[in-house]
This record gives structure tokens, C-alpha cells and sequence, in this order.
């Protein structure tokens, strides 16, 4: 094949994904071999490709293409999850839209809204994945709706059920009113925002007394239903046992006793409103307060907001405060810095609310979870400092609201066959429903014939993460069938690629359910990658308009150099700054790789004898690539998927192709002998294996040039190299060889000698050298000659590596007078600025009240300057001055 100028990444990738895909080497089915399984974090199904997402699926795919050169059978199992909340706003937006309201159309109609909505835009980001070369096995997509996905889900809710761990409470819940449904505690971010605290009187009952209270509520007044003081506080002593009136609605409200108030916050005085504030529900249970609920679901007032109904709340507390300023209720407002909960999905203020919900009871089930990874080991995370993370709210956890108020998701299998509130039962279908209720009314000895009309299922759904949560066992049929050959092959699956942000959402839940349905972790190991930020620390979000197209980074840089681009600076568990020079330098990356082929490419080869310098060149990458690999592997070993890039890209940047390649180049139009060829074809064969998880596309498209490949002969299903001795002794020879080499280099570059020009180059060799390597320094520097000295010489040009000090008479090369001229010039300026901070030492003053720091630095200048007058002087002596 004719090996293309340029690279050109559009067409190769487009080329080798389709080839991959037709050859199935990304589909897995389980054999005799080690499995490698990982599952994807599933994105939303409607959502596109971003950052955050390039970043992590990259890594999944570093560790399944080296898993499957490693010659395991890697399975990488890709999907998507329902999102409840983002995709019914959506949904309901879209209906919006066409003037039609969620509220008039049935619940199968807007399901069929929902899944035409899905069958749009759902999968779209698995599309954009492939374009990245993602090594998915796209015969195992799965989507957390899916008839089998959902049959797991309702399985396990029964489960949980008859064990007694799920469990319908009336209880204070998140409550976002945006998306009109609860929030786990998870869900809640909570913010520090300014806002007021505004002091209110009220008018005691039967006396011209008043109590004043302050709260950063006022609109929540008109569901007050006590006042609490705390019985030591003395100031209060007088209003115990009387009653108070709520401004406005007029309410006579007792004033109770608690130790809960505390005294010095405020007045001492609270207003008590349960139906609106977690601790005040405890409150009203504990002193049987009537409870008054103001707000509609949508947090607009109710009728109990009498004037105010229909009006949003942060409206109405604009307009109450005003109200109660001129009834004089309002005596002053202060500057109050307050925690508020906003919803993580839609950003709108969390409201406190009472309702009927479901729950999992969390602190049995955790136990084993808490063990595995902070007492066991058996799930390991990465970096290990989440484990603090992951012990807080393993240890603090709280029970799990399930239940969410939307009809997009899996119906929660509970069904209501009385009028009573315990009147229901819970089944994995309708008509298994009506067998128990049948049995629960004939127990209780009622005389009632139930049919399956009788029966009315639960409104809500359950949580999104419910499902996500059986993920990496119900993707391999798990659930539905435990000892199937799949999940008993694929699970517990090896590595987990995700962001610290959804630890306890997703992974501390998976762990969660892992124990409790397999007995066994869910996965060995957790890499958290960090988040992707601009260059100016900020995270990325459509609003700040600072999120880059993912797909035209793909088109501008190709696939292999954004994927280099965002891992040389991704170190594990910390942000990634991201800037678009990165993938630039993926590209160039990819260039200098393709150009290195083709110069290899364009050599003539002919059957002649091997020059030393040629042997000894492979001889030493050959180990320096054993090196690496060991480094590579240790990288891999520890999840330091950036270091094991970095490792690679020096391995082929600097040794392959700034020193292999120089030291076995051919001479100008001269050929190369067939030895030589075939053994930096074969290195180069081998820098395609470690580069390939990185770079699959190029590597493959290199791979298939070097010569005519069988499918099974292809990169992506190579072998991986094997480790093998490392010469440290040949390393440290050529890591010296390099150093005179780099020696000779500078002073040609300083002076200015056209590498035409062959040099000598004299040796006083304290440091006892192998003169084997004098032929890679003779052809990478173009000297004719090295000859061993036992004394300096005179006319020469020198430099020093570790105690050896190597010389270049320099004759007519330069200007010997003009070479004088300006080592004279800067060893008398380096004389005068010796003396200025020899001046500033002797200045007891200076020493005595500068800092330690800076006193140190001038010191470390005068050494500096000593060493380099002593060099310029040598210099000087040697050029005869």
C-alpha cells in the first residue's frame, strides 16, 4: 500500500472502526479464557457527548484494548439510563410545546410521548463514543428501561419488600417543586446564599403583650401552629402556657415548651411550622401540633395562603414582608447568610415537604459495604484518599426515599386494593397483586370478591439509581436468572471509570446491592477520574459557554489526539484544566509517529553487514523499551493512567525517534542493511502494541502499512509485549554517551560549526568509559576522531560530563581572537555581579533581617557564579589567553 503524505484522521478512523466492527473484535462470549469485564457508567439516554464524558470513556478504553492484547476476553458492556427527572422535563417541555399539558393526557400517553422522545434522541452519545473508538461490545447495549432491566428492578423492590427493609412512611421530604417530585438527601447540593432574617411580632392573646420571633421565612407564618421557647430561658418565663395570634390569618397558636430552641439564636423565640421544616415536624409530633401545609406542589401558596394563593413563594415573600412592614408586625430585617438545598438535576430551591413515600432502610444493608472497602479490601479505590469520603457517608447513611413523583421510570409495584392506607400488596405483577390481596381479605375474614379491576397500582416511580444500582449484575441477566453462565463468567467485573460526584449516588450502592444479591463486590477496583475545568479553573457548563464541542475537537485533532490531549493531563482523582493546546499536542503527537514510519518506510534495503553503531543502538532500546514496559506496567498497576501515556509518549518520542532512528539512519542516498531494518521494524511493531490502547486508530492504520495483515493479524487483537531483562548497566552507558554527544552538540550550536565540518574529540578520561559507544558518538556529532588524553588541551573548546572532561580543538573553526573577546566579556561581568552579592552578604544588617529564603538565594548566586568564572577561566587558558 502506498503510504499516504499526511495523516489523515477523519478517513483512517472512519476506515478502521468499520473494519473492527465487521470483524467483531470488541464482541466477548464466554470461553476458556481470563475475562476482563467492565460496564460503562450509563450517561443519560438523551444525552450528547461533553468532556466529562471523552475523559472517562477513554480510560474504560485504555484498560479494555490492553486487557484484550493482554489476551484476555475483554467485554465491555455500554447503555444508557432513563434519567426519570431530566427526560420527563424534557418530555413535558417538548408537549408544552404543542399546547398540551402533562395534567390532561393519561399516563400511557405521556409514556408513549416519553418512549417516542427516547427512540429520537436516545443513543445518540453511544454514536459519538464509536467516533472516540470506543471498544464497546455493542451487542450487549442496554438501557435501564428495557423489558429485562425493568423485571430486575421490580424484582428486587419485592424482595427488599418481603424482607421488611422497603417500607411507606409519611415523612419530611425534598421536595423539588420544578421537576414536582422528591429528592434523595443525595440529590440536595446544598449552597451558602445571602439572604435576610426578618423579625416579626406577634400579639399575645387577650393582652397588649407581644413576642417577637425571627426567621428567614416569612412567608411560611401562615402555616405557623405554635410558638416554642425554651423552658430555661428566664426572659420568657411569663409566657408559658398562653397563646399567641399569627399576623395576618389571625391563628391562635399555643406557646410550647423545648430544649430544642436554642437561646442565643435570634430572640430565643420559634415559630413552629410542621408542615414546612424537618425539625419542627418533630417538633409538632412531639406536642401534637396541628399541622398546615401553604404550598401547592408547585410551591405557589394554597388556600391557607389566603390573599397570597396562586402566587410563587419567593414572590410572596417579597409581598408579605411589605405587608407585614405596614401592619407593623415587621420590626427589622439583618443580613443573614443561610444554607440553602437546590436540586442537583434542576437547580430550584429545595422546599421541606410532608408525604407519603417510599423507603429502603440503608443501615443493614451497608455493613458489608463498609467492610469491603475499608476493612477488607476487597473493592479498592482510586486514589485512595476517597476512602475518607466513602467511610462519612457510609457510616452516617440514612434511609433511601425511592420514590419519585413522575410516571417516567419503572411503577413502583404496589397495589392499593382498599380504601385504608395499609390496604395494599406488593407483586411483580397485577395478577400475582390479586392472588395476595385476594389472600390478605380472606385472612382478615371479609367477605369481598376481588377482581383485578379492583386493584390500583402506586402512582409514583422509583428513583432513577434504583435501577442503576443492579447494574453491573443485571446487564449480565443476574437478577432475573442468579446462575446463569454470563453473570457467573463476567461478574464481579475488574475496574470501575467514574467521577467522585456519584460515589454514594451510584458506586457505594452498587457495592450496596453487589453484597446483598451476589454475595460478592460488584467490581475489584474504582478509578475516579476528576472533573474537566477550562484553563481558568471554572467547571464546564453549557451556560458559561466554556464547554467545547466534543465532536469537533474530534474532527480538528482526531480521535487519538484529543484522547492524548486530555490523558497527559489527567492525573487520577484531580481536575483536569482543560485547554484545546493539549489535544494540538495529541496531534503533533500523532504526526511525529506517522512521519518516524514514514522515513522507516523510505529506506533502501540491501543485504549488507551490520554497523556497530547500528547494533548497538537496538541493542540498547531494546532494553530501554523492557525499562519502560516495567514502568508502563507499574503506572497500570496503580490506575496512573497518565504516567503510563507520559512513559509512552518519551519512549517513542525521545528514544525512538530522536535516538534509535538518528543512530541507524543510512547515510545520505546510501541503503540500509536488511538486519538493521528488520529489527527497528519489529521495535517499531512493538511501540504500535503500547501506543495502541492510547491511539487506536493510528496504530492500527501504522500496523496494517508495515505489511499485509489476515484479520486475525490485526493490532487490535496483537499479543502484548512481554516483559523481559532489563541491562541497567547499557542504560547507564548510553544515558552517559548521550550527555558527550548533547556536549558536542551545544558547542557546534554556540559556535556556530556546520555539522559538515567533522570535529576531533579528545578524552581525558578520569571516569573510565567504554570506548564501545565512540562510533554512535562519532556518527551523531560527525567527529572523525577520539582520542584518549592524559592531560588537557591546549586551543580547545571543552565540557565536562561527570568527571571526564572532553575537548574540540577548534583551529580554523572559529575565530579564536573573537572567542576571547567574549569569554573575557562575560567572565568580567560575572566578576562585577560576584562582587555585588559578595557586598550584600557583608552587609550585616541585610543577613541578619532578611528572610532565611532570600538570604539563601544570594548565597546560592555567588556559588554559582564562582563555579562559572572558574569555567570561563579554564576557557580562556585553554584558547591560549
Amino acid at each position: 500500500m502506498e503510504i499516504p503524505s499526511k495523516y489523515d484522521s477523519q478517513k483512517v478512523e472512519d476506515q478502521w472502526y468499520s473494519y473492527w466492527m465487521k470483524h467483531g473484535y470488541f464482541n466477548s462470549v464466554p470461553d476458556e479464557r481470563e475475562p476482563y469485564s467492565i460496564v460503562i457508567p450509563p450517561p443519560n439516554v438523551t444525552g450528547v457527548l461533553h468532556m466529562g464524558h471523552m475523559l472517562n470513556n477513554t480510560i474504560q478504553d485504555v484498560l479494555i484494548r490492553r486487557a484484550r492484547l493482554m489476551g484476555k476476553n475483554a467485554c465491555w458492556v455500554p447503555g444508557t439510563d432513563h434519567a426519570s427527572i431530566a427526560t420527563e422535563a424534557k418530555v413535558v417541555a417538548k408537549l408544552k410545546e404543542q399546547g398540551i399539558d402533562k395534567t390532561d393526557i393519561s399516563r400511557d400517553e405521556f409514556l408513549n410521548h416519553a418512549w417516542d422522545w427516547t427512540h429520537e434522541y436516545g443513543g445518540v452519545i453511544l454514536e459519538q463514543l464509536k467516533k472516540l473508538g470506543c471498544s464497546c461490545d455493542w451487542n450487549r447495549t442496554k438501557f435501564t428501561m428495557d423489558d429485562d432491566m425493568s423485571a430486575s428492578v421490580i424484582k428486587v423492590f419485592v424482595d427488599l419488600f418481603d424482607k421488611g427493609l422497603i417500607y411507606r412512611g409519611h415523612r419530611m421530604v425534598n421536595w423539588d417543586p420544578e421537576a414536582k417530585t422528591t429528592l434523595s438527601d443525595e440529590e440536595v447540593i446544598h449552597e451558602e446564599r445571602q439572604g435576610l432574617l426578618y423579625y416579626l411580632s406577634y400579639q399575645i392573646e387577650g393582652s397588649d403583650e407581644k413576642v417577637t420571633i425571627a426567621t428567614t421565612r416569612p412567608e411560611t407564618i401562615l402555616g405557623d401552629t405554635a410558638i416554642c421557647i425554651n423552658p430555661n430561658d428566664e426572659r420568657y418565663n411569663h409566657l408559658k402556657g398562653k397563646n399567641a395570634i399569627v399576623p395576618i390569618c389571625n391563628r391562635v397558636i399555643p406557646i410550647i415548651e423545648d430544649a430544642y430552641v436554642d437561646i442565643e439564636f435570634g430572640t430565643g423565640c420559634l415559630k413552629v411550622t410542621p408542615a414546612h421544616d424537618v425539625n419542627d415536624k418533630t417538633l409538632g409530633e412531639k406536642h401534637s401540633l396541628e399541622v398546615v401545609d401553604i404550598f401547592n406542589e408547585d410551591a405557589t401558596l394554597n388556600s391557607y395562603g389566603l390573599h397570597y394563593q396562586g402566587k410563587d413563594r419567593f414572590v410572596v415573600r417579597k409581598e408579605i414582608s411589605k405587608e407585614l412592614e405596614e401592619l407593623g408586625f415587621l420590626i427589622k430585617t439583618e443580613p443573614h447568610l443561610n444554607k440553602v438545598g437546590t436540586s442537583e438535576r434542576t437547580k430550584a430551591v429545595i422546599e421541606p415537604r410532608l408525604s407519603d413515600q417510599w423507603f429502603l432502610s440503608m443501615q443493614d444493608l451497608a455493613k458489608p459495604a463498609i467492610d469491603a472497602v475499608l476493612k477488607d479490601g476487597e473493592v479498592k479505590l482510586f486514589p485512595k484518599k476517597f476512602e475518607n469520603t466513602y467511610r462519612h457517608w457510609m457510616e452516617n447513611i440514612r434511609d433511601w426515599n425511592i420514590s419519585r413523583q413522575l410516571w417516567w421510570g419503572q411503577q413502583i409495584p404496589a397495589y392499593y386494593y382498599g380504601d385504608g392506607q395499609n390496604d395494599f400488596v406488593v407483586a411483580e405483577s397485577k395478577e400475582e397483586a390479586l392472588k395476595k390481596a385476594q389472600q390478605v381479605v380472606s385472612s382478615k375474614g371479609l367477605d369481598k370478591a376481588l377482581t383485578i379491576n379492583d386493584l390500583k397500582q402506586d402512582e409514583d416511580v422509583l428513583d432513577t439509581w434504583f435501577s442503576s444500582w443492579l447494574w453491573p449484575i443485571s446487564v449480565f441477566g443476574g437478577v432475573l436468572n442468579p446462575n446463569n453462565e454470563e453473570v457467573n463468567y463476567y461478574y464481579p467485573t475488574n475496574d470501575l471509570v467514574t467521577g467522585p460526584d456519584i460515589l454514594f449516588f451510584w458506586v457505594a450502592r452498587m457495592i450496596i446491592s453487589g453484597y446483598e444479591y451476589r454475595n460478592e463486590r460488584p467490581f475489584e477496583n474504582v478509578y475516579f477520574t476528576g472533573l474537566v475545568r477550562d484553563k481558568q479553573r471554572r467547571k464546564m457548563s453549557k451556560s458559561l459557554g466554556n464547554s467545547p464541542n466534543a465532536l469537533k475537537l474530534i474532527e480538528e485533532y482526531g480521535a487519538d489526539g484529543v484522547r492524548v490531549g486530555l490523558l497527559l493531563s489527567a492525573a487520577a482523582g484531580n481536575d483536569l484544566m482543560f485547554d484545546e493546546a493539549l489535544c494540538q499536542q495529541g496531534k503533533n503527537f500523532s504526526n511525529k509517529i506517522w512521519n518516524a514510519f514514514r522515513l522507516i518506510k523510505g529506506w533502501e534495503v540491501s543485504e549488507l553487514p551490520q554497523p556497530e553503531a547500528s547494533r548497538l543502538g537496538i541493542e540498547w532500546y531494546t532494553t530501554k523499551f523492557n525499562q519502560t514496559l516495567l514502568e508502563i506496567e507499574d503506572h497500570f498497576s496503580k490506575y496512573r493512567i497518565s504516567d503510563a501515556l507520559m512513559a509512552i509518549y518519551k519512549l517513542v518520542w525521545d528514544d525512538f525517534c530522536s535516538w534509535l532512528l538518528e543512530i541507524v539512519k543510512p547515510a545520505y542516498q546510501k541503503p540500509m542493511d536488511a538486519t538493521t531494518f528488520n529489527a527497528v521494524i519489529h521495535l517499531f511493531e512493538e511501540n504500535l502494541k503500547l501506543l495502541h490502547p492510547f491511539m487506536p486508530f493510528l496504530s492500527e492504520e501504522i500496523w496494517q502499512h508495515i505489511e499485509t495483515r489476515t484479520p486475525e493479524e490485526a493490532l487490535v487483537v496483537a499479543k502484548w509485549p512481554e516483559i523481559k531483562e532489563v541491562n541497567k548497566a547499557l542504560i547507564k552507558e548510553f544515558d552517559f554517551t548521550a550527555e558527550v554527544i548533547s556536549g558536542v552538540r551545544t558547542i557546534r550550536k554556540e559556535k556556530n560549526i556546520a555539522m559538515k565540518d567533522a570535529l576531533d574529540l579528545s578524552l581525558l578520561n578520569e571516569q573510565k568509559v567504554s570506548k564501545k559507544w565512540d562510533v554512535v558518538i562519532q556518527k551523531l556529532t560527525n567527529v572523525s576522531s577520539i582520542t584518549y588524553v592524559n592531560e588537557t588541551v591546549d586551543g580547545s573548546l571543552s565540557f565536562r560530563v561527570k568527571s571526564n572532561e572532553y575537548f574540540i580543538p577548534v583551529g580554523g573553526a572559529i575565530d579564536v581572537g573573537a572567542e576571547i573577546k567574549k569569554i573575557t566579556e562575560e567572565l568580567n561581568y560575572t566578576i562585577g555581579f560576584l562582587q555585588s552579592v559578595q557586598k550584600k552578604l557583608g552587609n550585616e544588617r541585610f543577613v541578619s533581617n532578611a528572610p532565611e529564603q532570600v538570604v539563601a538565594m544570594e548565597k546560592k548566586k555567588a556559588a554559582d557564579a564562582e563555579a562559572k568564572i572558574e569555567t570561563l577561566e579554564k576557557s580562556l587558558a585553554s584558547l591560549g589567553s
